[in-house]
C-alpha cells in the first residue's frame, strides 16, 4: 500500500514532486490520473488554495485507480473557483476550513456536520436542506464579506429528516466527531463515518418495512448488458445478463432499485428511465479484472465458478463496482453478503413493462398499491415474507420441480388447517433479515437485539409444529429454522424486555449479567440513600438542624449550612463554597464517595457498551447460520400465507404440465372480487393447439379486460407455486407472458398514445413464441377507422400463423371475426349481455361465437352522455346500416346538425372489408361493353339504364 500526500504549496514543490512521480507512472496506473491533474494544475500556474487538496489517498494493485467522482468534483473546482491566496483562506474559521474540505470530498451529498448535540448545513448544503425538511434558515459568521447560510437538526432526532430526504432521493454524508473536545487543541477532529444514499440504507427508521430497497449496478460489453442487485438490508447479492434493450427495462421495472449505478461509457441513461437515484460511474470502476479481485475477495474464494457466474464478465463488472461504492458508503466491511447467486432469465416467465403495469401485480394504474394481487394475496406475518412474496409474485419460475414443491408444502400446511397455529407463531418473528445486516454493520440497536431474542425464543414452538408435516420443502426448512439455544440464551440472559432505543444511554444490558458492571451500577442507584444516611448522621453529630446534603454538576457532593450555625462546623469540615446565606463543606468521606459516585455512571456506561459490543461481536460469529435461519423463516411465512390465502379465498391446486396449453373451468379474478359487491361471474377459458387464439367480442364493460387479466393473474399465480382462484385448472408451463391493455401516452418520451401502443405491439410481435401468453386488448383504436382494423387484422394473423402464441385479442371490430373460418387455430368468443327496456344488462358470461353487437350507445347513455345526443346517434346509426349516410337526421338538439359527408363510391363500406359479395348486374354489363364502338347516343342512352337499374337494386 502507498500513501500519497500532496500539498498546495507552489510552483516549485509541485514540480519537484513531478518529477519524483514521473518514472513510476507506467508501474502504478493510479498515478497517471494525479500526474496528469497536477501537471495540468502546475502548468497553469495555478495555486489555488481552496481547491481540494489531493491528500491521504491510498492505492493499491488491486484498486488501480483513485475515486473518480473525487477526481471529477476536484477538476470543476479547478474551473469555477477564482484564484485566491493565503490571506483568502484565512477569512475563514478553522472549523470552516475543516468543513470545507470534507465537503469538497462529498460534492454531491448533504454534509451533515456534527457540532456538539446538532447536525449543521451550510451554504448551498444549508439552502436546500431548509427548503426540503421544512427547516430555518439562518445565518453564521461571514465569508467574503457575505453571511454564510446555515440551518441544523437536533442529532437525537435525525433519523425522521433522514428519512424525508432518502425519500426524495437525496443522499447525506454523515461527518461526525471522532477527536476528544477535551485534548484537541483546534477543531475537534471529524471525519465521514458513513453515506446514506437510497439504496444503501440499512437503519429501520429509513427504510419501508414490507418493501425492498435496492441498489443496481449496469455495464455494457460483448453485446450483453450486466446487471447487479444489492439488498444491503438483507444481504442479496445477485446478478444476471441480458442481451436487448427491451429486456434490460423489463428487469429495472421487475427490481425498480432506489439507486441505480451506470458506466457512463456505454450504457444509455435513457434506458433508465424510471429508475431511482441514477449516479454515472466512470469506467475504471468497471474494469473486468479489478471487480473480479473485489469479488474473490470478499467470498474468499480463488474463483466465482462455485457461484456459476465465471463467464458473465460484464456482470462481473457490475457486481465490483457496486460493491465497492456499497463498501465505500457504509466505510466499513460488508460481512453479511456471504454469498453471490444468478438468475438465469430462462428460469422464469418473462414479463415487460408494459405487463407488469396492466397486470397491476404490486403497484396500480394510479402508482399506489391498493387493489393489486399484492396486495390481495399478502397475509404474511413477517415483513420479510412480505418481501420475500413480492419477489415471487415478480418472478414467476419455469420449473415444474420447484413450483411443485411449493403446492405440495401448502397441501400440507392445509391439512387439518396447521397453517394457522404456525401464523400465531410467525407473529412474534420480527425482521430477522435486517436485523441481522445492521448486527453485520455494526449498527444494530438494543431493541434489534431485543427482537432478535424473541425471534429465536419463537424457532423450538415452530420446530415443533413443522414436525407434523409431510412435505420435503418443508422438512428442508425447518432444518435451516432450527432452535439456536445458545445465542438465544446469551440475548435473553444480557438484554433487557424493553431496552431503550440507544445504548449510549445505558440500561440496556440485563442486571445479573456482569457482576463489574452491577457493582457500578449499585453505587449509582444508592447514591441517594447514602447521603440521606449522610445527612441524619452528620446532624446528630454536630448538632446543626439546619445540615443538608447536597449535589451540583458544578461542584459536586456538599454539606451545606446556614451562614448563621457555619460557626459550629467540626475542625474536620473543608470550606468548598460560600454562598451569601450559607457554607458548604466538603469531608474526607464524602470526597471519597464523590469520586466512586461520579465516575460509576460513566464507569458503568462504558462497560456496558463494551458488553454490547462483545454481544454484537459474538452474533456476527454465528452470521451464516442466522442468516440460513431467517431465509427459512421467510419462505415459511409465504408458504403459510399461501396456504391461509387458498382457504380464505377459495383457491384450488392447479395441474402444472410441461405441454403447452392452458385449461381453466370456473376462473376468476382476484382483485376485482375482492372490490365486487355482487357476486363475481366466473368463466372458463381453454387453449390448445387447436385452439390457440380467441377473438373476443362484445360490449365495453361487458368484461373483456377482466377476462383476459385473470386469465394472466391465474397463469402467474400458477408459476409462483400458489393455489389459483378457479374450479379446476391445468396450466401449461409459458415461457413468456405479454399484454397490450388501456392507452397512455408518453409525452416526455415524444410518444402519443398510438405511437406506445404500436411499440407495445411490435414489442409482442417480434418476441412472442408458441408457449408465450398474449393478451391484446382494441389494437388499432389510435388512429383512422380503415388503418386501425388493417393493423389489428394483420396482427392476429400474424400472431394465429407465425407466432402461434396462446392469444387473447379483445377487439370492436367484427371484421375480424371471420379470421376463424380462414384459421383453423382461431375462435370467437364473446361477453353476453341483453336489452330489457332500453337499458343494458351485462351479464359477464363468456359465449362461443361473435357477440352479435356492440351496445355502445346503451352504454354511451350509462355514461351519462345528453339524451338528445344518444337520440341523435340512434338515427345517425340506423342511417349508416342501411347505407343512407347522407340523409340529415330528423332529431333537433338546440344545436347546429352536423351532417356526415357521403362516403365516395371509391372507399369500401366497412363491413365489406373482409367479405366476397356477388358482384352487380350493371358491373358485368359494363365489362362486356365495346365502348369503342359505342355512338356518343347510344353511351349517354346506355348510360342511363345503368343508373336506373343500379336505384331499383
Amino acid at each position: 500500500m502507498v500513501s500519497i500526500a500532496l500539498a498546495d504549496s507552489g510552483l516549485i514543490i509541485g514540480l519537484i514532486f513531478l518529477k519524483v512521480i514521473e518514472s513510476t507512472v507506467s508501474e502504478w496506473p493510479s498515478l497517471r490520473h494525479i500526474y496528469t491533474l497536477y501537471a495540468a494544475r502546475i502548468s497553469a500556474k495555478k495555486c489555488n488554495f481552496l481547491a481540494p487538496p489531493l491528500d491521504h489517498f491510498e492505492f493499491s494493485r488491486t484498486h488501480k485507480k483513485p475515486n473518480q467522482l473525487f477526481l471529477n468534483t476536484y477538476m470543476e473546482k479547478m474551473k469555477r473557483t477564482p484564484t485566491k491566496t493565503k490571506a483568502s483562506e484565512s477569512t475563514h474559521t478553522p472549523m470552516m476550513q475543516q468543513y470545507l474540505r470534507i465537503k469538497a470530498q462529498h460534492p454531491d451529498d448533504l454534509v451533515f456536520y456534527r457540532m456538539g448535540d446538532f447536525y449543521e448545513l451550510f451554504h448551498d448544503d444549508a439552502k436546500k436542506a431548509a427548503e426540503l425538511l421544512d427547516i430555518t434558515l439562518t445565518a453564521r459568521g461571514k465569508a467574503n464579506g457575505e453571511p454564510i447560510p446555515m440551518c441544523g437538526i437536533p442529532f437525537h432526532s435525525a433519523d425522521g429528516y433522514l428519512a424525508k430526504l432518502v425519500k426524495v432521493g437525496v443522499s447525506v454524508a454523515l461527518c461526525e466527531q471522532i477527536g476528544d473536545p477535551a485534548t484537541s487543541k483546534g477543531p475537534v477532529e471529524r471525519q465521514v463515518v458513513r453515506v446514506i444514499t437510497p439504496g444503501t440504507i440499512s437503519d429501520e427508521a429509513l427504510l419501508e418495512e414490507r418493501r425492498e430497497s435496492l441498489l443496481a449496478a449496469i455495464d455494457f460489453a460483448n453485446d450483453k448488458y450486466g446487471i447487479a442487485v444489492l439488498d444491503i438490508g438483507s444481504g442479496r447479492f445477485q446478478l444476471t445478463e441480458v442481451s436487448s434493450e427491451e429486456t434490460l427495462k423489463s428487469e429495472l421495472q421487475r427490481l425498480a432499485p432506489a439507486e441505480t449505478l451506470y458506466n457512463e461509457a456505454n450504457v444509455n441513461a435513457e434506458l433508465l428511465a424510471g429508475c431511482g437515484g441514477l449516479r454515472r460511474r466512470a469506467p475504471w470502476e468497471f474494469e473486468p479484472e479489478t471487480c473480479f479481485e473485489t469479488l474473490i475477495k470478499q467470498f474468499k474464494t480463488k474463483d466465482l465458478n462455485g457461484f456459476g457466474c465465471q463467464h458473465l464478465t460484464t456482470a462481473i463488472s457490475a457486481a465490483g463496482c457496486l460493491f465497492d461504492y456499497a463498501k465505500d458508503t457504509q466505510r466499513s466491511a460488508l460481512p453479511h453478503i456471504q454469498s453471490l447467486t444468478v438468475e438465469q432469465p430462462e428460469d422464469s416467465v418473462s414479463l415487460d413493462a408494459a405487463t407488469r403495469r396492466n397486470l397491476e401485480i404490486d403497484t396500480n394504474l394510479s402508482g399506489g398499491r391498493d387493489n393489486t394481487l399484492m396486495a390481495v394475496m399478502d397475509s404474511c406475518k413477517t415483513a420479510m415474507g412480505s418481501r420475500l412474496l413480492q419477489r415471487w409474485l415478480n418472478r414467476p419460475l419455469t420449473s415444474i420441480e420447484q413450483l411443485e414443491n411449493r403446492q405440495d408444502a401448502i397441501t400440507a400446511l392445509l391439512t387439518d388447517y396447521h397453517f394457522e397455529p404456525l401464523q400465531q407463531e410467525l407473529k412474534c418473528i420480527g425482521d430477522m433479515e435486517r436485523i441481522l445486516a445492521r448486527v453485520a454493520l455494526r449498527s444494530a440497536r438494543p431493541r434489534d437485539l431485543s427482537r432478535l431474542k424473541m425471534s429465536l425464543q419463537t424457532l423450538p414452538a415452530i420446530e415443533q409444529q413443522l414436525s407434523q408435516l409431510n412435505s420435503s420443502l418443508i422438512s428442508e426448512l425447518a432444518k435451516q429454522a432450527q432452535p439456536l439455544p445458545e445465542i438465544s440464551t446469551l440475548l435473553s440472559e444480557a438484554i433487557i424486555d424493553n431496552p431503550p432505543s440507544v445504548i449510549r444511554d445505558g440500561g440496556v444490558i440485563a442486571p445479573g449479567y456482569d457482576a463489574e458492571l452491577d457493582e457500578l451500577r449499585d453505587i449509582s442507584t444508592n447514591a441517594g440513600d447514602y447521603l440521606v444516611q449522610l445527612e441524619t448522621r452528620e446532624r446528630e453529630k454536630t448538632g446543626i438542624s439546619t445540615l443538608k446534603v447536597g449535589f451540583n454538576r458544578v461542584h459536586g457532593y456538599y454539606i451545606e449550612i446556614s451562614r448563621s450555625q457555619s460557626d459550629k462546623a467540626p475542625v474536620e469540615y473543608l470550606r468548598r463554597q460560600t454562598l451569601k446565606n450559607a457554607e458548604r463543606f466538603i469531608t474526607p468521606e464524602l470526597k471519597e464517595f464523590e469520586d466512586k459516585a461520579l465516575s460509576a455512571k460513566s464507569r458503568a456506561l462504558a462497560r456496558e457498551k463494551s458488553l454490547y459490543d462483545d454481544i454484537i461481536e459474538t452474533l456476527n460469529q454465528q452470521l451464516i447460520t442466522l442468516q440460513q435461519c431467517s431465509q427459512a423463516i421467510s419462505q415459511l411465512d409465504v408458504l403459510t400465507n399461501f396456504a391461509e390465502r387458498s382457504e380464505t379465498l377459495r383457491l384450488i391446486k392447479p395441474a402444472l404440465s410441461p405441454e403447452p396449453g392452458i385449461d381453466i373451468e370456473q376462473g376468476r379474478h382476484l382483485v376485482v372480487e375482492q372490490v365486487l359487491t355482487e357476486p363475481f361471474i366466473a368463466n372458463d377459458l381453454s387453449f390448445n393447439d387447436d385452439r390457440r387464439m380467441l377473438i373476443i367480442t362484445g360490449p365495453n364493460m361487458g368484461g373483456k379486460s377482466t377476462y383476459m387479466r385473470q386469465a394472466a393473474l391465474i397463469t402467474l399465480l400458477a408459476h409462483v407455486g400458489s393455489f389459483v382462484p378457479a374450479a379446476s385448472a391445468t396450466i401449461g408451463i409459458v415461457d413468456q407472458i405479454f399484454t397490450r391493455i388501456g392507452s397512455a401516452d408518453d409525452l416526455a418520451g415524444g410518444r402519443s398514445t398510438f405511437m406506445v401502443e404500436m411499440t407495445e405491439t411490435a414489442n409482442i410481435l417480434n418476441n412472442a413464441t408458441a408457449k408465450s401468453l398474449v393478451l391484446m386488448d382494441e389494437v388499432g383504436r389510435g388512429t383512422s377507422t380503415f388503418d386501425g382494423l388493417s393493423l389489428a387484422w394483420a396482427c392476429a394473423n400474424y400472431l394465429a400463423s407465425r407466432s402461434s402464441a396462446f392469444t387473447l385479442f379483445a377487439t370492436h371490430y367484427f371484421e375480424l371475426t371471420v379470421l376463424d373460418e380462414q384459421i383453423p387455430s382461431v375462435h370467437n368468443i364473446h361477453l353476453d349481455a341483453t336489452e330489457f327496456n332500453d337499458h343494458i344488462v351485462f351479464l359477464h358470461s363468456i359465449q362461443e361465437g361473435p357477440a352479435s353487437k356492440s351496445y355502445g350507445l346503451q352504454v354511451a347513455k350509462l355514461a351519462g352522455i345528453p339524451q338528445d345526443v344518444i337520440a341523435q346517434a340512434g338515427e345517425k346509426l340506423q342511417q349508416l346500416e342501411n347505407g343512407e349516410a347522407t340523409k340529415p337526421s330528423s332529431h333537433v338538439i338546440n344545436e347546429p346538425v352536423i351532417v356526415i359527408p357521403p362516403i365516395k363510391s371509391s372507399t369500401p363500406i366497412q363491413n365489406d372489408l373482409f367479405n366476397s359479395y356477388e358482384p352487380h348486374p350493371a358491373v358485368d354489363q359494363i365489362a362486356d361493353l365495346d365502348i369503342d364502338g359505342l355512338s356518343p347516343r347510344e353511351a349517354l342512352s346506355l348510360l342511363y339504364q345503368l343508373q336506373d337499374q343500379v336505384k331499383q337494386s
